[in-house]
């Protein structure tokens, strides 16, 4: 084969890329490849294009052709693609096809390729994306969960338990003994006191002269009388 079957090659794709493809010189020319983004991925004002450019040498297509991949001249960024860090596999899958397709004419093949290779890229990253996003919404739930969830029951977690609760009921029977103890010592001096004469109540000072008016003069404590010495 030769520059005929290259010439012919060129006419067949001119039928089937016929807005796609531009010719660079007689034995080169690029075509630009469409990209269908995956429908979960990011919104974008245009579909991602990239070009692929071949160059044809003179034992093509018993030798493979020159191949360069470029993006749109000013075209803004895709986040799902990018061309410099997508090379290495994007070249892989061009030379495979290269490879299976060797003697004949390949470049309808090769552009296959590079449309299917950009396309897996990108759903990739989509699905590596929503992979976050589930690991991330489970490991949410999963702490929200240990809000309602109480610790595992076993032999020690119920032993441990059961001596807290214990604990707790000793404590509270001794508060409760000792505000009952409080209480009834209170009764008991109010008790007391009531039952007190108005002679003991003077002389445990509890009681003032008022206290004494009610009763007789002879409950009231006896005075000695002082001497006065000259």
């Amino acid at each position: 084969m030769g520059r005929e079957d290259q010439v012919e090659e060129r006419e067949v794709l001119d039928s089937i890329f016929p807005d796609e493809i531009t010719d660079i010189s007689e034995t080169s020319y690029k075509i630009s490849v469409t990209l269908d983004p995956p429908e979960n991925g990011p919104e974008a004002e245009e579909q991602p294009v990239i070009f692929l450019e071949v160059s044809y040498p003179e034992e093509y297509p018993d030798v493979a052709p020159e191949l360069k991949i470029s993006p749109v001249p000013n075209a803004p960024k895709y986040p799902l693609l990018d061309l410099q860090e997508d090379e290495h596999a994007l070249t892989t899958a061009l030379d495979n096809a290269i490879e299976e397709n060797m003697g004949m004419a390949m470049v309808f093949a090769l552009v296959s390729a590079l449309k299917e290779a950009a396309e897996q890229l990108m759903l990739e990253r989509v699905q590596a994306a929503e992979n976050e996003k589930a690991v991330a919404a489970q490991k949410a739930e999963e702490e929200e969960n240990k809000k309602f969830r109480g610790t595992p029951v076993n032999r020690e977690t119920f032993q441990k338990w059961l001596e807290d609760f214990k604990k707790e009921q000793e404590a509270e029977e001794q508060r409760q003994r000792e505000e009952k103890e409080l209480e009834d010592k209170k009764k008991r001096i109010a008790k007391e006191e009531k039952k007190l004469t108005g002679r003991q109540l003077w002389e445990r000072g509890l009681a003032g002269k008022a206290d004494f008016e009610d009763e007789d003069e002879d409950s009231m404590p006896a005075v000695e009388k002082l001497k006065v010495t000259a």
